[in-house]
C-alpha cells in the first residue's frame, strides 16, 4: 500500500447545492432569530419569509436586498451561495 504524503492532499471543492431559501434559514439561525424577529427587521411578513426559506415563492430583488440588509452581508451572498459559502460562515 503506498503511503500519502501531508503534502500531496489537495482540499476538497464544495460541491453540496444550497438554496436562497436554506441560506436564509441558516442566517437566521446563525443570527439566533425567529422567523417573526426576521420578518420585522427586513419588512417582510412572516408567511412569506416562510415561503422564501422553504423555497415556495421566487426571491427576487427587493426581498434580496431587505434581507441582506437586515443581515448586513452583501446581497450576492444570499442569491449565489454556492460561489459564497465562505461569505456564509463569516456572516455569523
Amino acid at each position: 500500500m503506498k503511503r500519502i504524503k501531508h503534502d500531496e492532499f489537495v482540499t476538497a471543492r464544495p460541491h453540496a447545492k444550497i438554496t436562497c431559501g436554506e441560506v436564509i434559514a441558516m442566517l437566521r439561525e446563525l443570527k439566533g432569530w425567529t422567523q417573526g424577529e426576521l420578518a420585522k427587521r427586513c419588512h417582510i411578513t412572516p408567511s412569506n419569509l416562510s415561503l422564501l426559506e422553504n423555497n415556495r415563492i421566487e426571491i427576487g430583488k427587493r426581498r434580496v436586498e431587505q434581507l441582506a440588509k437586515a443581515f448586513d452581508v452583501h446581497p450576492a451572498i444570499i442569491m449565489f451561495p454556492e460561489y459564497e459559502a465562505l461569505e456564509i460562515q463569516k456572516a455569523a
